[in-house]
């Protein structure tokens, strides 16, 4: 019976998708410079829909490019509604047009972001620690621009390449 449940589960998890879809709506044109460099503010919601859980959080970004225009350097202050605080650093670098890749203090190998139709298409593994052990994650995210001026970063969360949670993060200046 446990393991029929399990199959269940297993089977409707690959319906899910394992990447966010493109914005719905009228959006503005966007690149990842675009999107990061200078102070801004944003609110953001982690869900894990097959147990309901939610975790809410705040962050405070600082975004600078190079004088040259080839590094993108973005400071994340993050502050959970649990009172958790973590401040992580992305160092991105210009690959060619329309492509960066780059690196956090918790990601594993290179991140991937790519500018097409209007949109950033971000990718990348992250291990987060917790008290006892340490979970290896996938992201995948789609960055846009709103009509009104609300950065959107929606990204669906995958473990051992099964879809586990989303998380939307809106950004203002």
């Amino acid at each position: 019976m446990d393991r029929r449940l399990f199959l269940t589960g297993a089977l409707a998890l690959t319906g899910c998708a394992t990447l966010p879809a493109s914005p719905k709506g009228p959006v503005r044109p966007i690149t990842l410079d675009q999107a990061f460099v200078g102070q801004k503010r944003g609110v953001g919601l982690f869900v894990v829909p097959l147990t309901g859980d939610e975790r809410r959080f705040r962050a405070r970004l600082d975004g600078r490019l190079s004088r040259d225009g080839q590094r993108l350097t973005i400071v994340e202050d993050f502050t959970y509604d649990d009172g958790q605080t973590n401040t992580l650093t992305w160092v991105f670098d210009r690959a060619g047009p329309g492509r960066w890749t780059g690196r956090r203090e918790d990601t594993v190998g290179t991140a991937t972001a790519i500018e097409a139709n209007g949109e950033v298409r971000l990718t990348y593994t992250a291990d987060f620690a917790s008290n006892t052990s340490v979970t290896r994650l996938g992201f995948a995210d789609v960055i846009y621009l709103r009509a009104d001026g609300v950065i959107v970063n929606d990204a669906v969360v995958t473990r051992l390449g099964f879809p586990v949670g989303t998380v939307r993060f809106e950004i203002r200046d």
